[in-house]
């Protein structure tokens, strides 16, 4: 966290403006109306004593067409924190606007792995462009993680951190700390131990350096179990191995094993959601969706999803079809088809929703599967049953057909065992196929859910003479 930061901090916020840590709608319409009146300085006022996490919310908040004169109003305010703090979409429409000198002047105010986040998002020729606006150092080392894979510890990774040998003393480092000042990152819960070869050997928490006498070596206090990070490991590994090992900050290594940066949680927080926020949409159909997108990317999104539901539902139609003249001798049937195919969809959606989130956690192995399956199949078997007695009961004493309670309740018994199964299969298929179960399974599920529950119901009714 910078030192503007915590000046902002210190600044009282005005009552009015946040409620239950959100921008009320009073203080945004105050904002949009100083805007509107073109009192810049009203403007800055009201926004400068926000933290630049809610500087960036009020920016989200405005009309789109609002974003851009809002963020010319705040001028000096409207800084590194703010713009790293954006939603990912709002942020790209700012930057688009921001000549490569202005892009640039954010960009050397941030940590590193918050300039890529920037730069890894803009065309090729802008990219080129801002790189070359930055000091060589920079340049260097935003160019060198702009060479590792998309959502890679490389990208995550910060490049500042403190690095000390093993023989050193506790007072060595101490004071190498306090003479430093500027040319070291002021941010850091851990000190790094290395050897020769920039090799991590171990670490040192602060509490323990601040705690040990002055005398002692670091060999002696270090702790020399740690976690490393592989520069090439997907971010979402990264965040299960802080999750798994309860990490406050991780070095990261090239292919040779020598420390090249660093991960901290606060990083990997923002990982954690956006992986969290990803499969929840995807699940949905919903992609890559976020509610800053335009019509136009929101539509051809949604679209291609809808019509491979479509595409399902027209499949479910034709099973229906094949059931046609049964359905006329007995409306009952129509009646309650939906019951079937909507309680087996629901069954099979817990399920999915479960398998899905264990395998993106890595809960889900190999070791634990066939207990998962079996497990999935008898909670089917019980809900099963347990809904089958309430919706045959139902349907028996509704349209006083004993016969009708029956079929409905061994479809019903049916389905919601073919849906527990294919929710845990059909994630765990197209994972094995290296197939993003969250995008790909609800529809698979559904088809599976909505077919079977048709072919269970109406095909009962049919070869036991029910609607004869």
């Amino acid at each position: 966290m910078s030192d503007d930061v915590l000046e902002k901090d210190l600044v009282p916020v005005p009552r009015e403006a946040l409620e239950d840590n959100r921008l009320t709608g009073a203080f945004v319409d105050e904002v949009t109306d100083a805007l509107a009146a073109g009192d810049t300085a009203r403007v800055q006022e009201l926004v400068e004593p926000l933290h630049p996490a809610d500087i960036a919310d009020l920016i989200e908040q405005v009309e789109p067409g609002e974003r851009q004169v809002l963020a010319a109003a705040l001028g000096d305010v409207l800084d590194a924190d703010v713009i790293s703090e954006m939603n990912e979409v709002v942020r790209e429409q700012l930057i688009d606007v921001l000549d490569a000198g202005q892009v640039a002047d954010v960009v050397t105010q941030m940590e590193t792995d918050d300039a890529v986040a920037i730069l890894e998002d803009m065309d090729e020729e802008d990219q080129a462009e801002v790189l070359r606006s930055l000091p060589a150092d920079e340049r260097a080392a935003i160019e060198e993680a702009l060479s590792y894979p998309e959502e890679s510890a490389g990208r995550l990774m910060q490049r500042d951190l403190i690095a000390v040998p093993e023989y050193w003393t506790v007072g060595q480092v101490i004071d190498f700390l306090r003479q430093a000042g500027d040319d070291v990152t002021s941010d850091f819960w851990e000190i790094f131990v290395v050897d020769p070869s920039h090799k991590p050997l171990g670490t040192m928490r602060l509490s323990l350096v601040l705690r040990s006498p002055r005398n002692v070596l670091v060999s002696d206090v270090m702790e020399r179990e740690q976690t490393l990070i592989p520069v090439d490991m997907d971010q979402e590994e990264v965040a299960l191995r802080f999750q798994k090992y309860a990490l406050i900050s991780a070095a990261v290594v090239d292919t040779s094993g020598r420390l090249v940066g660093v991960i901290t949680v606060d990083d990997v927080v923002h990982i954690i959601q956006e992986e969290a926020d990803e499969d929840i949409l995807r699940l949905s159909g919903a992609g890559d969706g976020d509610i800053n997108d335009n019509v136009r990317e929101i539509v051809s999104t949604r679209l291609r999803w809808l019509v491979l539901n479509l595409g399902t539902a027209i499949i479910a139609s034709i099973v229906i079809g094949f059931f046609a003249g049964t359905i006329e001798k007995m409306v009952a049937l129509a009646i309650l088809m939906p019951i079937v195919s909507a309680l087996g969809g629901n069954a099979a959606t817990q399920t999915m929703a479960v398998t899905v989130r264990a395998l993106a956690t890595d809960q889900l192995t190999e070791a634990n599967t066939r207990r998962t399956i079996v497990k999935e199949i008898r909670v089917a078997l019980i809900n099963g049953a347990s809904i089958a007695f309430l919706v045959g009961v139902a349907a028996g004493l509704y349209f006083m057909n004993i016969h009708l309670g029956l079929v409905i309740a061994t479809a019903m018994i049916g389905n919601i065992l073919v849906a527990g199964i294919a929710g845990v299969m059909v994630p765990l298929t197209l994972d094995r196929m290296e197939v993003d179960p969250a995008v790909s399974s609800p529809v698979f599920v559904t088809m599976t859910t909505d077919v079977m529950g048709f072919l269970f119901f109406l095909g009962l009714a049919a070869a036991t003479g029910l609607a004869g």
